[in-house]
C-alpha cells in the first residue's frame, strides 16, 4: 500500500481490504492513529472509551489476516467495536456516533455488510456464530466465523451452553477470541507464553498430533496416556483444561497489543480451521493514562476535555434515581438485617458501590447472569432472606423464566429494583426500557410501581420492599424533577393513587415520571391530574370515582402502549361496564432509536405540548 517509508494514513483506508494490504510496520502505524482517533472522537460525542482503546490492535489483526465481510466476525456486547466501524466505512460518521440520526455505539445488521450480527446485550456472540458456521457448512460455503467476547461476558451461562454445543457439532469453523481484559491471569504475557501460543497455533504441532493419534489409536492404553501428557503441558502454561474438554483447541493466553505475536497467531488458526480457541489479554483504556488507570470512570463518558480528562461539574448536579436507590438501599439496610443486595455484574450502573462499601457481606455480585440472579434471590428468599435484586428493565428480560417460575409462582418475597426503565437515550433500542409494565403486569402475585420524581421513588422502595411478595420499582435513566426525598423509610399503601390537580371533565392518569409534563398539560387544559403510582393492583376505587365526574380519560407511560399500563385501565373500565373515552398516550409500537431522551420524548409527543396537543386532536371538544 506504500513504498515501505511513507506512513499510512487512516484516513486513506476506507474498507478491510485495505487494511489486509498493509505491512506489519504499517499496521502499527494505524494503531496510533486509531488510538488518537478515537480519544478525540469520543471525547467530542461521548460513549464507550475504555473498551475501545483495549482492542485497537486486536481488531486490526482480525481485519488484516481474515476475509471479512465473507468471514463473519462477531463482537459479542459490540461497546468495543468502534475501531471496526471506523476501518469498515464509518470513520467519516463517528461525529453522529449514538446521536438522533447518527451511528449506533453497537453493530447492527442494517448499517454494515461487516457487522454480521446485530449485538448490545452480553454473551451472544458464541451461539450466533456457532448458528452462522453451521449454516455455511451446510450450504458448502468456505468461510470463517470469528466471536470475539470478553471475560466479563464469559461469566454468563448462555456462552458456555454455546461452547457445549459447538463441542460436539461436526465439521464447523469457528474461532472464539476471549479478550480478557481484567489483567487476573498470572502471568498473563511473556516469552513463554507467546513461544507456546505460536507453537500450539502452528501446522507442525497440529500434524504431529494427527500423526501420533493415527499410530496409537491401535494401542489405546498409549493413547490415552499421550492425550493426558499432552493436556498437562498444556495446563502447566495456560487454562486449557476446561476449554479443550469442550472440544476446541486452547491456544494462548497472548498479548493482544502486540500485532507481532496477534497476527502470525491468526493466521496459524485461521489455516488450522474447526474449533478454535484464542485467549488474549488486553488492558481497558491502552494508550490514554487516564483511562488505564480507572477504566470503570472511562468506561462511558460524556463529552470532556482530552488533556484534562473527567473533571467534577462546577455545581452539583440533580441525583439521578439510581443514586436515590443507592442511599435507600443502604438506610434499608441498616433498618433490616435480613436485606440483601443481589445485581448481575452491574455495581456502579445500578447504584451498588456504597452498598458493597458499607456492607460486604450482604453484597452479591453474581456476574453477568440474570436468570441465576433471580432463581439465586428466590433461594434466598426461601430462608427468610429479603434480597432487592437491583437489574436494568432491559435486562430482567433475560431471566423472565425465572421471575415467573421461582419467584412468583411461589410468591416469595423479592423486590426488584429496575433501573433505565423507559427511553435510555444514546444507547437505544438495545438498551430501552420499554417493556417491562407489559410483561410484569400479566404475572399474578406481582406488584408494580411507578414513582413519579425522586421522593415518590424512595416512598415506593420502602413500600415494595415491605410487600411480602414479588414487587418491581421502575424508574428511568438520569435524574427526575428535582423533589428533595425524604430520610426516613416511610410506606405507602399500595394500590393507591393521589389526585395532583382537580380538574373538570377530562381526567390523565400518568404512571411514572412524565408527571411534571403531564402537570403542564393539565393546567392548559383545566383537566384532573393523577398520580396513579402503581400498575397492579391498579387503584380502581379511584377510577370508578373518576369515571362518575370526567367524561373522558388519557393514560401517560413511559413504556409500551401495547399490553401496558393504558391497557389496564381499559380491561377494568370494560370489565366493570364503564362507557368512556380513553386516550392511550406512550411509547408506540416499534423499535425507538438512539439520541438525546428529551428530544426522543417530544418527537413521541410525550412532552408537555405533545400531550396537550394529542389531548386537542382527540377530544375536540375541549378549548
Amino acid at each position: 500500500m506504500s513504498d515501505g517509508l511513507t506512513q499510512v494514513s487512516l484516513e486513506q483506508i476506507d474498507s478491510p481490504a485495505q487494511v489486509r494490504a498493509l505491512s506489519r510496520r504499517e499496521l502499527k502505524d494505524v494503531a496510533g492513529q486509531l488510538r488518537a482517533f478515537i480519544l478525540e472522537s469520543v471525547s467530542q460525542t461521548g460513549g464507550h472509551l475504555s473498551s475501545n482503546l483495549g482492542t485497537i490492535e486486536l481488531t486490526l489483526a482480525l481485519h488484516h489476516v481474515f476475509n471479512t465481510p465473507h468471514d463473519r466476525l462477531i463482537w459479542d456486547v459490540g461497546h468495543q467495536s468502534y475501531a471496526h466501524k471506523i476501518l469498515t466505512g464509518r470513520r467519516d460518521q463517528m461525529a453522529g456516533l449514538r446521536q438522533h440520526g447518527g451511528i449506533s455505539g453497537f453493530p447492527r445488521r442494517t448499517e454494515s455488510e461487516y457487522d454480521a450480527f446485530g449485538t448490545a446485550h452480553s454473551s451472544t456472540s458464541i451461539s450466533a456464530a456457532l448458528g452462522m458456521a453451521v449454516a455455511s457448512r451446510n450450504a458448502g460455503i468456505a468461510r470463517q466465523h470469528i466471536a470475539v467476547i470478553g471475560d466479563g461476558a464469559m461469566t454468563a451461562g448462555m456462552a458456555f451452553e454455546a461452547l457445549n454445543n459447538a463441542g460436539v457439532t461436526p465439521d464447523v469453523n469457528m474461532l472464539v477470541i476471549l479478550n480478557d481484559n481484567d489483567m487476573s491471569i498470572s502471568p498473563p504475557v511473556g516469552a513463554l507464553n507467546y513461544y507456546f501460543a505460536r507453537l500450539l497455533s502452528g501446522q507442525f504441532y497440529a500434524r504431529a498430533k494427527d500423526i501420533s493419534r493415527a499410530v496409537l489409536q491401535h494401542v489405546p492404553p498409549v493413547l490415552e496416556l499421550a492425550r493426558k501428557l499432552e493436556g498437562h503441558a498444556k495446563g502447566m502454561v495456560s487454562p486449557a483444561t476446561l476449554f479443550e474438554e469442550l472440544g476446541f483447541n486452547y491456544v494462548g493466553p497472548i498479548d493482544g497489543h502486540d500485532l507481532d505475536v496477534l497476527v502470525p497467531t491468526l493466521e496459524n488458526l485461521r489455516a488450522l480451521g474447526g474449533l478454535q480457541f484464542l485467549h488474549v489479554v488486553t488492558r481497558k483504556g491502552q494508550g490514554y493514562k487516564l483511562a488505564e488507570a480507572d477504566p470503570v470512570l472511562y468506561h462511558g463518558p460524556g463529552k470532556f476535555d482530552l488533556s484534562v480528562g473527567i473533571q467534577k461539574p462546577a455545581t452539583a448536579p440533580r441525583r439521578t434515581f439510581t443514586q436515590v436507590f443507592g442511599q435507600w438501599l443502604c438506610d434499608q439496610a441498616r433498618a433490616d438485617e435480613r436485606l440483601v443486595g443481589v445485581t448481575p455484574a452491574m455495581r456502579e450502573g445500578s447504584g451498588l458501590v456504597e452498598f458493597e462499601r458499607c456492607f460486604p457481606n450482604r453484597y452479591f455480585d453474581v456476574g453477568i447472569a440474570e436468570q441465576h440472579a433471580l432463581t439465586f434471590a428466590a433461594g434466598l428468599a426461601c430462608e427468610g432472606v429479603k434480597p432487592v435484586v437491583a437489574i436494568y428493565s432491559t435486562f430482567l428480560q433475560r431471566g423472565y423464566d425465572q421471575l415467573i417460575h421461582d419467584i412468583a409462582l411461589q410468591n416469595l418475597d423479592v423486590t426488584l429494583a429496575l433501573d433505565r426503565a423507559g427511553i435510555v437515550g444514546a444507547d437505544g433500542a438495545t438498551h430501552a426500557g420499554n417493556y417491562d409494565i407489559a410483561y410484569l403486569r400479566c404475572i399474578p402475585n406481582m406488584v408494580i410501581a411507578t414513582p413519579s420524581d425522586e421522593c415518590e421513588a424512595r416512598l415506593l422502595l420502602s413500600t415494595c420492599y415491605q410487600h411480602p411478595g414479588p414487587a418491581a420499582v421502575r424508574y428511568p435513566r438520569g435524574a427526575g424533577s428535582g423533589a428533595q426525598e425524604g430520610t426516613d423509610l416511610q410506606t405507602l399503601e399500595i394500590g393507591r393513587g393521589v389526585v395532583r390537580r382537580q380538574g373538570s371533565r377530562l381526567a390523565l392518569l400518568v404512571f411514572g415520571t412524565l408527571l411534571p409534563a403531564a402537570a403542564q398539560a393539565a393546567d392548559a387544559l383545566d383537566a384532573t391530574l393523577v398520580d396513579m403510582r402503581f400498575v397492579k393492583p391498579l387503584d380502581e376505587a379511584l377510577l370508578t370515582e373518576l369515571a362518575q365526574t370526567h367524561e373522558a380519560f388519557v393514560t401517560i407511560e413511559e413504556a409500551a402502549i401495547m399490553g401496558g399500563a393504558g391497557s389496564s385501565v381499559l380491561e377494568y373500565f370494560s370489565r366493570v361496564g364503564i362507557l368512556c373515552s380513553v386516550l392511550q398516550l406512550g411509547l408506540p409500537d416499534r423499535f425507538i432509536d438512539h439520541g438525546d431522551q428529551k428530544s426522543i420524548l417530544s418527537d413521541l409527543g410525550l412532552d408537555a405540548v405533545g400531550i396537550e396537543a394529542a389531548v386537542r386532536q382527540r377530544f375536540t371538544g375541549i378549548k
